[in-house]
């Protein structure tokens, strides 16, 4: 049985070569093809043992959609609205890929 003192833990883990050290994270994003894990201020546990190191995250996490906006979408936005590409894309992430939404916001500044 292991022991429940995280002292004691911590002391009996680095006997069997095991290293466990906190990092201090403001925030973790874990990104997959349709979407994105961000957690905010998350606990994080790095686990060094045998070269290979292993990272464990706890906390609360947003679940975020990723959209997928071409290039021509951004450059037919800018154009309409006359601004750059960066605002064009911003606008377009914004209204989730809708091309009448993010060409009215733009309009509407």
């Amino acid at each position: 049985m292991f022991p429940t003192n995280p002292a004691q833990l911590k002391k009996m883990m680095k006997q069997m070569g095991i290293d466990i050290e906190e990092v201090p994270a403001v925030e973790v994003i874990i990104r997959t093809k349709s979407e994105e894990y961000v957690f905010k201020n998350p606990s994080v546990t790095k686990m060094s043992a045998r070269g290979v190191e292993t990272f464990q995250i706890t906390g609360s996490y947003e679940l975020v959609e990723k959209i997928e906006i071409s290039e021509e979408d951004v450059e037919l936005i800018a154009e309409q609205a006359g601004v750059s590409k960066e605002e064009a894309r911003k606008a377009l992430e914004e209204a989730k890929g809708d091309l009448a939404e993010a060409l009215m916001k733009l309009q509407e500044k």
